[in-house]
């Protein structure tokens, strides 16, 4: 076989156990904090009708961005590529069962065809946070107060990291006040939402081309170079819109988020989201990119043919979360499933050492136990199980087998110490606290 051969599928990734240890930890950080806002796990296929997609996309983004193909029925499918459209789907499906506020997330594998750069595979997985039925700014704290937590939850400091908020409403003021067309704004969000990525003279010339004039173009950067809402001019600060980011952002200092900032350039890509929307960026230099983000997206579920739910969500990307834990060095030491592993140079039914009766006791207590059946040399097997990564190591010679003294080495310590299976069993645990 070929050393092309070994490779995963471009854009994939292998997880050896090493890799599925991390992965394992890191939604378990996931779940822990989003559960204890009252969140309660779903899932859907991994296959949608394409139709889906192309409810608020583009026939050019399925056909350029997704993996997408006729099944045998001759059906057009897709690959999921977020769970927004998914989610909305199941919601319209029980629309009248759900309790409200339902508050849902996921965990799942999703597939996009597009260029890979870091933090950007083809194949990756995403939390994603939903709160369906809420109407005020508390829906939108909450997803704040949410995302704050995991990041405390793995010891990142407020300064790594910011979260910037706008409001698409108080954006189409600005642009409609500026005498564009709806079209013409639609254009301008696309255009504002690249803007990071240009020149600023590019930028300019780029505007002043969807507007047709400079005074029109004048207002909408004016409003782009605000740092605070504050800082609006008099007609916006009293609207409705600007009002609640003012709110949002308040409340949230109060509760102690104070890297919440105003961000009049930030967009959010996506056509459904219909007011507030939010974006996460790490500070780091080397690292400095926008995260992951979310918003209010209050009319997807009426495109079901349900009655429309109010509703306010994020999506986190395993990738772009993992890069901001190893640039700020956050990445944990983590332990190997397997807590002890038994040893002996006799396989099982030599010498009246039964392995199988020793493993069995500790499993029966809650120990995670692997048994070498090789009856290799004592020191290959502790090589093996140290590379194996597990904590401890309980030989079980001739003379252990009948004193029932065993010998327990600690793989950390290199200590070694003879102990009954009951104490053995009390220190494995007494060392998962520590």
């Amino acid at each position: 076989m070929s050393k092309q051969n070994l490779q995963p599928y471009k854009g994939a990734r292998d997880f050896y156990p090493e890799d599925k240890a991390f992965q394992k930890w890191m939604f378990g950080v996931w779940r822990d904090v989003v559960e204890r806002y009252g969140y309660v796990e779903y899932d859907a296929p991994i296959l949608e009708p394409t139709d889906i997609y192309l409810m608020k996309g583009s026939q050019e983004i399925v056909d350029e961005q997704t993996y997408t193909f006729e099944d045998r029925g001759g059906r057009s499918v897709t690959i999921r590529t977020e769970m927004t459209p998914t989610v909305s789907r199941m919601i319209a499906g029980r629309r009248q069962e759900l309790a409200y506020p339902a508050r849902w997330y996921s965990i799942p594998n999703l597939w996009r065809y597009e260029r890979m750069q870091r933090g950007r595979l083809r194949e990756f997985w995403q939390l994603n946070v939903d709160v369906f039925g809420l109407v005020g700014i508390e829906a939108e704290l909450e997803m704040l107060q949410i995302v704050d937590d995991i990041f405390s939850a793995v010891k990142a400091k407020r300064s790594m990291y910011e979260i910037r908020v706008n409001s698409r409403v108080l954006v189409n003021t600005v642009l409609q006040q500026a005498g564009l067309r709806d079209e013409e704004c639609a254009s301008a969000i696309r255009l504002i939402d690249k803007m990071q990525k240009m020149s600023a003279a590019d930028f300019a010339a780029k505007l002043d081309d969807l507007t047709g004039s400079k005074e029109k173009s004048k207002q909408i950067v004016e409003f782009l170079a605000a740092k605070d809402v504050t800082e609006l001019d008099l007609f916006l600060t009293k609207l409705e819109s600007a009002s609640a980011l003012k709110e949002l952002i308040a409340r949230a200092k109060q509760l102690g988020i104070r890297n919440v900032v105003f961000a009049p350039d930030l967009m959010r890509g996506f056509d459904y989201y219909t007011d507030i929307v939010f974006e996460v960026f790490d500070k780091n230099p080397e690292n400095n990119r926008s995260m992951f983000g979310g918003g209010r997206y209050d009319g997807l579920v009426g495109q079901f043919g349900a009655e429309p739910v109010p509703t306010v969500g994020f999506g986190m990307g395993d990738v772009t979360f993992q890069n901001f834990l190893e640039v700020h060095k956050l990445v944990p030491e983590l332990k190997s499933s397997v807590e002890v592993t038994v040893i002996s140079p006799l396989t099982t039914g030599q010498e009246g050492i039964d392995l199988v009766a020793i493993a069995r006791e500790l499993r029966e207590e809650d120990v995670n136990v692997a048994v070498d059946y090789t009856g290799r040399k004592f020191d290959k097997q502790i090589k093996a199980a140290d590379k194996a990564g597990s904590r401890y190591v309980l030989i079980a010679g001739e003379d252990e087998a009948k004193s029932e003294q065993y010998t327990l080495k600690d793989m950390k310590t290199g200590k070694e110490e003879k102990h009954s299976l009951s104490r053995i069993i009390s220190i494995v645990k007494d060392a998962r606290k520590k």
